[in-house]
């Protein structure tokens, strides 16, 4: 068994092929609206994404559908990165979008005054670590052109935006890219195994839970470089989900039972870390050390919630930059209103 597998023996990431196939599907459909009662999600790969795998094991969007007098029929898609995410949104494949602020701000201002995408909820709290094996490498003013940074979209991903952010704090926002020519487009569990094995060109991992933690418990010369909390000023929520305004507007049931579900699953992964754990490992069918996991869904930082939280500093940033043309007053401007995710930042 490969090194990969051993990680995370469901890591298959959408060929090429199949991924065109999908978005070939979906612009068949473009525009045209479905009846209530079916949502196509997409996610991708790690423990930020477990809220949706106790949603999925669980039920509980059909559950919370036959509450609103629906029944809901749930489809799933695994997909790598937030541009693959983003583009299969726009095609109309998926209903629902799973990844970071930094590809949902992307698409908000794309669609700004046309599809009008905007944030559904978050998935919790989740600090996220940019690991080396380069034993050179203390702080990113240490990375020269010998290294390689692993992260699942060039420039898009949350991982990439944050770096930059911390690039502009380092050096100023005239600087803010400094690092963006060493970064690199690889999967999660692909770039986990590298940094862990060692001798290859990638020797860091911007990444998320549980890959960052496997990389520090794997390679004795992994070491933190930066946590995400600290360039952000504190907890917020990296990974978000996100739709069409479309969507939502025309499937407000459905909608409603979606975003009910995560708040039941937010309540169950908070409750009960240990069954959250036997879950995650179980759907995912995820070679990860039991107790790890378990430590790091216990872990003080990591806060289930669908209310996002602390997303505006990316937003400001972004715009500030011009990765984005449209100026956010507040994070309101990028996240649909409910009630379920009135309190957020």
């Amino acid at each position: 068994m490969s090194l990969r597998t051993s990680l995370y023996s469901s890591a298959t990431t959408l060929t090429r092929r199949a991924a065109l196939a999908l978005l070939t599907a979906g612009l068949a459909v473009t525009g045209t609206a479905h009846a209530e009662g079916r949502i196509r999600i997409a996610e991708q790969f790690g423990v930020v994404y477990l809220l949706l795998n106790v949603a999925r094991d669980q039920q509980l969007i059909e559950k919370h559908g036959k509450q609103q007098g629906v029944d809901v029929k749930v489809e799933w898609t695994q997909l790598s990165g937030g541009s693959a995410v983003n583009d299969a949104l726009l095609s109309g494949a998926i209903d629902i979008a799973g990844a970071g602020v930094g590809p949902l701000l992307t698409l908000w201002d794309r669609t700004h005054g046309r599809q009008n995408v905007k944030g559904v909820a978050s998935l919790g709290n989740f600090p996220y670590y940019l690991v080396s094996n380069n034993p050179k490498v203390k702080s990113i003013a240490d990375f020269t052109e010998k290294d390689r940074i692993a992260l699942p979209a060039v420039t898009v991903s949350v991982q990439s935006r944050v770096l930059q952010l911390a690039a502009a704090k380092q050096w100023g926002d005239k600087e803010f890219n400094r690092l963006d020519k060493w970064t690199v487009a690889v999967p999660h569990p692909d770039a986990a195994a590298a940094v862990i094995s060692g001798g290859t060109e990638i020797n860091s991992h911007f990444g998320n839970p549980p890959f960052q933690e496997q990389e520090l418990a794997g390679n004795p010369n992994a070491r933190i470089v930066l946590n995400s909390y600290d360039v952000l000023g504190g907890p917020a929520s990296a990974t978000v989900l996100y739709a069409t305004e479309k969507f939502r507007s025309e499937n407000p049931k459905t909608y409603r039972a979606f975003v009910d579900a995560l708040a039941e699953a937010a309540q169950f992964a908070t409750k009960n870390p240990e069954a959250a754990a036997d879950l995650y490992i179980r759907v995912n069918k995820a070679k990860i050390d039991r107790a790890l996991l378990v430590r790091i869904l216990k872990n003080p930082q990591v806060q289930f919630k669908i209310t996002p939280q602390n997303t505006f500093v990316l937003a400001d940033f972004m715009h500030r930059v011009g990765a984005i043309r449209n100026q956010p007053k507040s994070w309101q401007d990028y996240f649909f209103q409910d009630a379920a995710t009135a309190q957020g930042s």
